[in-house]
């Protein structure tokens, strides 16, 4: 579903600052595949997500969704194929827009739309019913400003417009750092659940190890614009915060006291 192939990505060639960010990066999901990503700071992953999301173009290499070469396509026409869910809460929806409002917009997201549209009836069922799923209370305030929900309940109205046309593959941007504990956790909740029932691709970032370990069928590591670990099924199923502590001091080479101030317990 996903094929990155030898990305290379460096900002401020040429000069002191210069980083290279992605070092002929590879990384292949098959469909279904629900992938954790996990790394100290600066080890790329969000410019890997950004580079799928086509944020910003690569120097070398091919990104490939569902068998479309999407390397050369702008951000704008890679939403055909790419859900985005944010790390800041207020990004992914319209505030001053209603709840129902923002859904209708993410059901007409890629289609033609007139000057007049309005939200049917039909749609409002679906969205009652898709939104009670969470537990939230949203499918009772459709009409309700989104700039008035709190922060978890953003993320996960935001979960749901970027899943609602079934997305070749969603990509869940540290979308839980922003909220407290118990919020974080009802999202990441709603997260496996919205992948499972829709037999979603999915990418997620995290800094918090417990969080990577637990969800997903997939982790990978990285450090320094390189995948260093690829676990999955029952060995992933295994893994411990402990073993994953020393997996980094192996591969990446660094002592497991600066290991514990870069990577989340």
């Amino acid at each position: 579903m996903l094929e990155l192939n030898n990305i290379c990505k460096t900002f401020n060639a040429g000069t002191i600052n210069e980083k290279k960010a992605l070092q002929n990066l590879s990384l292949h999901l098959k469909p279904g595949d629900f992938v954790t990503v996990i790394g100290g700071n600066g080890a790329g992953k969000s410019t890997m997500l950004n580079a799928v999301a086509g944020v910003w173009p690569v120097e070398s290499g091919s990104i490939i969704i569902d068998g479309t070469d999407v390397t050369g396509l702008p951000e704008h026409k890679r939403a055909a194929f790419i859900g985005r869910v944010f790390q800041d809460p207020m990004m992914g929806t319209a505030p001053n827009m209603m709840i129902e409002e923002n859904l209708a917009l993410a059901l007409r997201r890629g289609k033609k739309r007139g000057l007049r549209w309005q939200v049917t009836n039909a749609e409002r069922e679906e969205y009652r019913e898709r939104l009670s799923q969470f537990g939230l209370g949203l499918e009772d305030r459709l009409t309700a400003k989104v700039g008035l929900l709190s922060g978890g309940q953003r993320q996960a109205l935001t979960l749901l417009m970027a899943s609602l046309q079934k997305p070749k593959l969603l990509l869940l941007d540290e979308h839980t750092a922003a909220l407290d504990p118990a919020t974080a956790a009802k999202v990441l909740e709603l997260s496996d659940k919205i992948i499972r029932e829709d037999k979603l691709t999915a990418m997620m970032i995290t800094h918090n190890m417990s969080d990577a370990i637990k969800h997903g069928t997939r982790l990978i590591m990285m450090n320094e614009g390189k995948i260093i670990f690829d676990v999955e099924g029952e060995e992933k199923a295994r893994l411990t915060k402990h073993d994953l502590m020393e997996k980094f001091s192996e591969l990446a080479g660094t002592g497991i006291e600066s290991d514990q101030i870069l990577l989340s317990q």
